[in-house]
């Protein structure tokens, strides 16, 4: 991780100040002198403050189920952060591992393990995320739109096809949808581009977790729920 993050997390400084006292030079990494805020650091190297020795907070994991009309950001804008249902404390330092729309609900994963929600995000780790989805007219072709899915199919903007998706149809108009990748609504993309129109949407699992809590509540992940994506 960066330096100044580094120093963040091991100790109550704001950004700000840590990079103040980097620039100064009271910052050793391996008994040398480190001035750039953005060094790379690791959590095994010899980092001090002033000669005081700086250990990291350990990483935290957490699972959410979010509400609607809440966003993915750490901030309030237009609608409020769903950080406002977290007491965790040091809130600034978490991250989500894939985000959802304000309209959409369910299943996110929170962090300040930059490396730990690589593996989830990024379309070649080819971490499950699995949809229920709400449609406003009836799927029809049953067999041809799955395979559409599963071949991968042509969104507007776009030059690539989707990565394959295994599409399951639980009503006329309600399905389960398994993506691994995440662009920009793609779900709903997806959908018009067979058109149809997303009306629900909620995250029910994520690799290999699936949802436990009631809307706005959280837990920590278990250690073995956490290692699930580190391969």
């Amino acid at each position: 991780m960066r330096l100044d993050k580094f120093i963040c997390k091991s100790t109550e400084l704001t950004k700000t100040q840590a990079v103040e006292l980097i620039v100064e030079g009271r910052v050793k990494v391996n008994s040398d002198t480190v001035t750039l805020e953005s060094t790379q650091v690791h959590e095994n190297n010899d980092i001090t403050l002033d000669g005081k020795e700086l250990v990291a907070r350990p990483f935290r994991y957490l699972l959410m189920n979010k509400p609607a009309d809440t966003i993915c950001s750490n901030i309030d804008e237009v609608y409020p952060s769903l950080f406002n249902y977290i007491n965790e404390g040091n809130n600034a330092e978490l991250h989500i591992a894939g985000r959802l729309d304000a309209d959409t609900t369910g299943l996110v994963l929170i962090t300040d393990d930059g490396r730990w929600s690589y593996n989830i995000i990024t379309p070649a780790k080819k971490c499950e995320k699995v949809y229920r989805v709400g449609l406003r007219k009836p799927i029809i072709e049953t067999e041809s739109v799955i395979e559409q899915f599963a071949l991968g199919l042509q969104l507007q903007g776009e030059v690539e096809l989707t990565r394959p998706a295994q599409l399951d149809i639980v009503a006329p108009q309600e399905a389960l949808l398994t993506i691994t990748e995440g662009k920009f609504h793609q779900v709903k993309r997806m959908f018009s581009a067979i058109g149809n129109k997303v009306i629900s949407l909620h995250r029910e699992k994520i690799g290999e977790i699936s949802l436990d809590v009631g809307v706005g509540e959280w837990r920590y992940l278990s250690e073995d729920e956490v290692k699930s994506f580190i391969k």
